[in-house]
């Protein structure tokens, strides 16, 4: 049998931009890379055959919400993520520390880990290192997710210092317990905050345990795009050269763009598939309010050079119409038109890279929001 090695190979540069291939034991993931949320095991509004229709080579599940419901043991009892959710590619899992922080305020942090109590019935639990790296290897994660702590925005030095140390130690015990198969990895997760020392004190700690790839966490969290692109600036050219580098929960498309131009090669973000059940659409003139009356009686597409069935075969009109009356369609259209949206600027930053075409492919794609900003006045 062929063994399955997990690898990243980079085939273009062009500046800090990368274009590559990770090669796992579920496919390969074609990068740069837009992973779509699929938070309790599906893309909400989507089924798994119209994600990959998109163009999409890998979703993200999350430790936290999956082990609550329906719980890990039971997933992997039935055979493992990938067959529970009919999703045969790459499956990333967030190791659940973000949602641990974010959605519960009845928890406890110590260096053990993290006890809290259920958002959905009260039930007490304890997440560790260990734990979370069990319960991913029970869904059959293609890659993992060290366990960390998400430092909060904004946090002084001293309280990012002693935040990214305590992720630091609980990325070894996570690499500790990880179990190495053919074709998975597990990912570390560089903190620190906006601090560039705090950022390259990380880096070294997590390059000496040898990842698969590395994660950028912390950002996205409040600190503003400023202020995450010059981040990604002093992080990520110190990051090793030939492993993925994944923004973690971004983001916004030109946050995409941005970031790919600072070197990184996957993300994630529910933007897409939020956005899509609130009538609000992604297209390359800017964003759209599905709800707006200036479509009721519009028969164009809602973006011309989508391949969507959104935008194949309806008008705003009629998706206007759908969302006045509160139909589920109109979230399922918009939906699969956001991730369709996300995947083909990825396809086209890709193409630009192994053209040496990506400033100019970002000043196009400034140049066209901008334009859409305009005819929407």
């Amino acid at each position: 049998m062929t063994k399955k090695i997990f690898k990243f190979d980079i085939h273009a540069t062009d500046g800090a931009a990368r274009q590559g291939t990770v090669k796992t034991a579920h496919g390969d993931i074609r990068t740069p890379a837009f992973m779509p949320v699929g938070t309790v095991g599906t893309v909400k509004g989507m089924t798994p055959e119209a994600v990959r229709e998109t163009g999409a080579d890998i979703i993200l599940g999350n430790t936290y919400h999956l082990m609550l419901r329906p719980g890990s043991e039971r997933v992997k009892k039935l055979g493992g993520l990938h067959k529970f959710m009919n999703w045969e590619r790459p499956i990333l899992t967030d190791s659940g520390g973000f949602q641990v922080m974010s959605l519960n305020e009845l928890r406890k942090i110590d260096e053990n880990g993290v006890t809290f109590k259920s958002h959905i019935d009260g039930k007490k639990f304890e997440l560790t290192p260990e734990r979370s790296m069990e319960i991913q290897n029970d869904l059959d994660a293609t890659i993992t997710m060290a366990f960390d702590e998400c430092t909060p925005f904004p946090a002084d030095h001293k309280t990012a210092a002693e935040s990214m140390r305590m992720s630091m130690r609980w990325a070894k015990r996570s690499r500790d317990a990880f179990e190495p198969r053919d074709g998975y990895g597990m990912f570390g997760i560089v903190q620190g905050s906006i601090y560039e020392d705090l950022r390259q004190e990380s880096i070294e700690a997590l390059t000496d345990i040898d990842c698969e790839g590395y994660a950028i966490g912390g950002l996205a969290v409040g600190e503003g795009q400023e202020n995450m692109f010059k981040a990604l600036e002093f992080t990520t050219p110190n990051m090793p050269k030939g492993k993925p580098r994944y923004l973690m929960g971004v983001g916004k498309p030109d946050d995409l763009v941005g970031g790919v131009m600072r070197g990184v090669d996957m993300f994630d973000c529910v933007l897409p598939t939020r956005s899509g059940r609130n009538a609000q659409a992604f297209t390359r003139l800017g964003t759209v309010n599905m709800r707006n009356a200036r479509h009721q009686e519009d028969p164009r597409p809602l973006d011309e050079k989508c391949g969507c069935p959104a935008c194949r075969n309806y008008s705003r009109a009629y998706l206007h119409h759908l969302f006045k009356a509160k139909e589920i369609l109109g979230s399922v259209l918009l939906t699969w038109h956001n991730i369709q949206y996300y995947q083909d600027l990825m396809s086209g930053m890709r193409s630009a890279i192994r053209d040496g075409e990506m400033a100019d492919f970002a000043l196009a794609f400034h140049a066209s929001q901008e334009q859409g900003d305009i005819e929407r006045l």
